[in-house]
């Protein structure tokens, strides 16, 4: 990420520790894995790896099961909830060195069908908890002197790839996708290095897994989804969830994508506006507005091959005040609500502006200045940008003059 957003994202997550509790634990701790590991990015490729473990025992799947908690309804404070209750131990060791018993355990609690008990020793008593725009939060952690599992039962199709040693990752995380196993599933398998060509495989820190799965099945789905025609009209999919507005904007065209990202008033009176965007061609480069320009890209271009369907897409988001970066599931997880919902439907693009316009707290003409694409859409159409300003500005009075809330 840029330093930009980088250091405001730490700002916000800065402050989250005064604020709030993780589970206090002793030197020693038996618990289930939901199952979840975490494998640091630090000093790579030397890195600090170790299992995520609940202070308690029996099934614990659902603090490790992101693509469950909306649909589930959870909250904000019971997902956090879940997730500081969550203990990650570690141990220092190299990326490539896979064959030690430590990483084995790894493996068998992230290939698991089920939560995993666990046993152990720490070398002093875990303590403090991190939040991060990439990755889910977990609660306090330590270093580890002994680390004891019972091995459960594998997942029937991560077993399959683990043992495929002929099969290359970009293959096993597209086939795994394809037979219905959660995104974090195939990103822990792809992170303690349980699937790729057998000599190939190592420990991925969590973070880039994350990215890696991201993209790998994004530029998979846009091969297929390249082969499709365009939508017909203009199309606008909304969802709101854990203090954020998603709106995604489908267009008649070619695939072209743009995410654009907007930060109200989450630390004081601030607005904080991020966007990157790519044409016909693939974008070069790491994002600077990192990992969840990624997970929105698959999870738009996962909606339009299983429908069948090509367009561009350009992507609104409003992070409101509660806003707590939950890690990209949060962005991956909205975006796919969005688009299995009912579609409001235009002829016009300064139509579908208008209506857009109504659904955010930010001023259109905020949006409109960060965006790329718009302006390229808008190129030698002036008055269609003179109607979607007119639409939302006569909308906008109408709205705080009534004070009856959105339009139907």
């Amino acid at each position: 990420m840029t330093s930009g957003k980088g250091a405001y994202l730490r700002q916000i997550t800065s402050s989250l520790s005064a604020q709030m509790r993780s589970v206090e634990v002793g030197r020693e701790m038996e618990g289930s894995s939901p199952p979840s590991v975490f494998i640091g990015s630090y000093a790579y490729p030397k890195i600090y790896a170790g299992p995520i473990i609940a202070a308690r025992h029996g099934d614990t799947r659902i603090m490790d099961s992101p693509e469950s908690w909306i649909p589930a309804g959870i909250t904000q404070e019971e997902i956090i909830s879940y997730r500081l209750s969550l203990v990650r131990g570690k141990q220092r060791i190299a990326a490539d060195n896979l064959h030690n018993p430590f990483v084995e355990k790894l493996q068998e609690i992230a290939l698991s069908s089920s939560s995993v008990e666990s046993e152990v020793t720490f070398e002093t008593a875990p303590s403090g908890m991190m939040f991060s725009e990439e990755s889910s939060p977990h609660g306090p952690s330590a270093r580890m002197e002994q680390f004891e599992i019972i091995k459960g039962r594998w997942d029937h199709d991560l077993e399959k790839a683990y043992y495929d040693t002929d099969l290359g990752a970009s293959g096993a995380v597209i086939d795994l996708h394809h037979k219905g196993v959660s995104f974090s599933g195939i990103q822990k398998a792809f992170s303690v290095g349980t699937i790729g060509i057998g000599r190939k495989r190592k420990l991925v820190p969590t973070r880039w897994s994350i990215t890696a799965c991201d993209t790998l099945l994004g530029d998979h789905l846009l091969s297929r989804v390249r082969r499709n025609s365009p939508i017909d009209c203009y199309r606008v999919h909304e969802f709101d969830s854990l203090n954020n507005h998603y709106a995604v904007l489908l267009i008649p065209t070619a695939w072209q994508y743009e995410w654009i990202e907007a930060f109200l008033h989450v630390l004081g009176r601030e607005e904080m506006i991020f966007a990157d965007h790519e044409g016909h061609r693939k974008k070069q480069g790491y994002s600077p507005v990192g990992g969840c320009y990624y997970s929105c890209r698959m999870a738009v271009l996962d909606a339009l091959a299983q429908e069948g369907k090509q367009a561009g897409a350009i992507i609104l988001r409003e992070a409101r005040r509660g806003y707590i970066p939950l890690g990209v599931f949060n962005v991956r997880e909205n975006v796919k609500h969005a688009m299995r919902s009912s579609p409001k439907e235009f002829d016009g693009l300064s139509d579908a502006l208008s209506y857009l316009a109504t659904g955010f707290t930010l001023s259109p003409d905020r949006f409109y200045k960060e965006s790329t694409l718009l302006a390229r859409l808008n190129k030698g159409h002036q008055a269609t940008l003179s109607a979607f300003r007119y639409r939302s500005c006569r909308i906008t009075s109408e709205l705080l003059g009534s004070g009856t809330g959105r339009p139907r």
